[in-house]
């Protein structure tokens, strides 16, 4: 047994020693039989959040209502769930009522895809009356019970679905597969940010490729924002080897470069509900990509933009194709030839050239001065000098 589970264990004997049930449950007991990475573990419970905070010392309420309390104990924290049963569901999205029960049996039918739906007790047994076991070593996705019913609970298992198919490289079963399509239209009623968060771990799995073309086959794409009309272009995302790039950024950046503009990008993220941040990023990543291979001083494109950003454009160049990119080794060491890496480097500031200008008005002239010095400085042809600046910011014409 994974060491996640064992250190867990006296956890459960403690809740057992009380009278109660505890099981590891979900996602740990599924990827537990994948034999993938684990780093932490689901536990369902009889007890209700009453029952357990009477238990424990140490409790944070994480999500009472739905019947989830953290517990600190043996040195740990832990997220206990009661088991409980779901009234009919609002909206598609989340359920009227949250009913506490005692059955393992019925808990375990609430839940999505049988292969999250087995559970394991302290010794190892497992508990599996959906058959996920199964489902796992066909590397099926399978609902529990009628597709079409879990799909109209909430209309996101639709887009976890596919989400495993590119983590786990597992294939969407017939009936899992008609009722996607039967039901795309319900995905129109899941939160943005619901959304986007299983788009990002779909761009990050092993099979993304296949996940891609099923977004397209199924039409669940139409309902992504600004998507809709976007086939040919998320096909051909689908034939880069996307896994190659580092960061969910970068697979974010391709994204956007296949499937929209430079100039509409910005716009398209906040659709998204990306933070101001991520977007700056993305599009930045984007410009770099259209600028790189055209941009004959490299230096100024680092100082420019950063490192970061560049080596980032130079991976999304890689997918795409291009021959002449650098290994991110030689970016670095351009990096680090800089005389300069940022504005503040430079030995003068704009209120220099105000006095040297002996008393022109401020405005855009000094930026463009700054930047016509800086890239001087950068290419060498003058150094970061106080006095060297003073004479070529004469000789250009700039005060």
């Amino acid at each position: 047994m994974n060491e996640y589970f064992q250190r867990a264990i006296p956890l459960l004997n403690k809740i057992e020693q009380n009278g109660y049930e505890a099981v590891f449950v979900g996602g740990s007991v599924r990827d537990y039989l994948l034999n993938r990475v684990i780093h932490d573990v689901d536990i369902a419970t009889s007890a209700t959040p009453e029952e357990i905070k009477a238990i424990f010392p140490k409790t944070v309420d994480v999500g009472i209502e739905h019947g989830t309390v953290m517990v600190l104990a043996f040195g740990e924290s832990y997220e206990i769930t009661t088991y409980r049963a779901e009234s009919e569901y609002v909206d598609h999205r989340k359920p009227k009522e949250v009913k506490f029960i005692r059955s393992l049996h019925d808990d375990l039918q609430r839940r999505d895809f049988t292969m999250n739906a087995i559970a394991m007790n302290k010794n190892g047994e497992l508990i599996d009356p959906f058959h996920g076991q199964q489902a796992i070593k066909n590397h099926l996705i399978e609902t529990v019970g009628n597709a079409n019913e879990r799909f109209q609970e909430d209309a996101l298992r639709m887009m976890r679905a596919l989400r495993f198919v590119s983590q786990l490289s597992f294939t969407c079963a017939p009936k899992t597969l008609e009722a996607l399509i039967f039901n795309k239209e319900l995905l129109a009623t899941i939160s943005v940010e619901r959304i986007t968060s299983e788009f990002g771990k779909l761009l990050d799995g092993s099979n993304v490729q296949e996940a891609l073309r099923l977004l397209v086959e199924t039409d669940l794409l139409a309902y992504l924002p600004e998507l809709d009309g976007k086939r040919d272009g998320m096909l051909q995302l689908a034939g880069y080897p996307i896994n190659k790039l580092k960061s969910e950024d970068e697979k974010w950046a391709l994204a956007m470069h296949c499937t929209d503009t430079l100039e509409n990008v910005e716009k398209t993220l906040r659709k998204w509900r990306l933070s101001v941040k991520r977007i700056r990023t993305i599009r930045t990543i984007m410009k770099l990509v259209k600028e790189l291979p055209e941009q004959p001083n490299l230096k100024w494109l680092l100082y420019q933009n950063g490192l970061e950003y560049v080596v980032s454009a130079n991976h999304v160049l890689s997918v795409l194709g291009y021959d002449a990119v650098m290994e991110d080794e030689a970016l670095l060491e351009q990096w680090q030839s800089l005389t300069i890496h940022s504005p503040s480097d430079l030995v003068v500031k704009g209120s220099d050239f105000v006095v040297w200008a002996e008393g022109r008005k401020s405005g855009p002239w000094i930026s463009e001065a700054l930047t016509v010095i800086s890239e001087k400085v950068i290419n060498g042809e003058i150094k970061n000098n106080k006095e060297q600046i003073f004479e070529e910011a004469k000789r250009c014409n700039l005060i």
